[in-house]
This record gives C-alpha cells, sequence and structure tokens, in this order.
C-alpha cells in the first residue's frame, strides 16, 4: 500500500517512535523562557475575554476562550507546519505559550463540576459536552480554513 498524505498536519519534529529522545537540560532554558512570555501574552487575552464576555449561569467567557483557541490552533498548525519555516521559538511560544495562556480547559473541568454539584446538572452536562464538540469542530474548521487561505503556499515537506 502507497503512503497516502496525512490529511491533518503532522509536527516533522516528532516521531512517534521515538518517544525517549532526550533533551538536553541546557538548551531548553531559552524555549521555557519564550514559552513563559507566550503564556503570559496568551493569559493577558484570556483575561481580558473575561471582562468582555459576560457569564450568567453558563460559562460564557470559558467556552469562548476555548472555542476560539481550538480554531486559532488548528490555523496556527497549518501555518507552523505545513506553510512557514518556524525557527526554534516560533511553536513553543506561539502554539504552546500563547494558545495555552489563552485557553483553559483547567476552568472549564472545575467550571463544569461546580455546575453539576450546585444543582445545575442540566446545564453543566450541556456544558461539557459542547465545549468538547464545539472545540473540536473549531479546531477543524481553524485547519481548513487556514489550508484555504494558504492556498499553494505550501513548503516543501522535510523527508
Amino acid at each position: 500500500m502507497a503512503d497516502a498524505e496525512p490529511d491533518l498536519p503532522v509536527d516533522p519534529d516528532v516521531s512517534p517512535f521515538d518517544v525517549e529522545t532526550p533533551v538536553a537540560a541546557e538548551r531548553t532554558w531559552d524555549l521555557l523562557l519564550a514559552i513563559a512570555v507566550g503564556g503570559a501574552i496568551g493569559g493577558a487575552g484570556r483575561h481580558l475575554l473575561d471582562v468582555v464576555v459576560p457569564d450568567a449561569l453558563f460559562p460564557w467567557s470559558t467556552f469562548v476562550e476555548n472555542v476560539l483557541g481550538c480554531f486559532l490552533l488548528g490555523a496556527l498548525m497549518v501555518y507552523l507546519l505545513d506553510v512557514w519555516s518556524p525557527g526554534r521559538y516560533t511553536r513553543p511560544f506561539l502554539a504552546v505559550g500563547v494558545m495555552g495562556g489563552f485557553t483553559t480547559y483547567s476552568a472549564y473541568t472545575s467550571q463544569a463540576r461546580h455546575l453539576l454539584l450546585d444543582g445545575h446538572a442540566p446545564i453543566g452536562v450541556v456544558y461539557l459536552f459542547a465545549s468538547v464538540a464545539a472545540g473540536v469542530f473549531a479546531l477543524w474548521l481553524g485547519i481548513v480554513v487556514a489550508r484555504a487561505l494558504s492556498g499553494d503556499r505550501v513548503r516543501e515537506k522535510r523527508s
């Protein structure tokens, strides 16, 4: 059977068969700094959205942050893995730092738990399932939109 092109962006630096690749400790401080700065920016963006989007009984701000974050992460991965030739800090800064600081699935689980335990079980169940379903759909949509916008500017794949 011939190798088929994957439908999803695949990180060329990570092999699923090479999970024990050691990373030299002296080469990680700069990446951790890039992630921390990106996380601060993403966290500030999340806080701004928390202020702008009102929460009533349903935690709308967290829902919007996570769904928007999934969309942006899907689009970002297309550009980082298929279109651009990112440098050493691009993926850690943008994908792990900014997007990791912006999305908040820990708040999602905490809010869902509170809804379920505080007598709002139907809303909590809807929130649990709607967040995951909308997030997966938004991720797929981000990939589709980014591929449509990037057109034929896809860079040559490394072998």
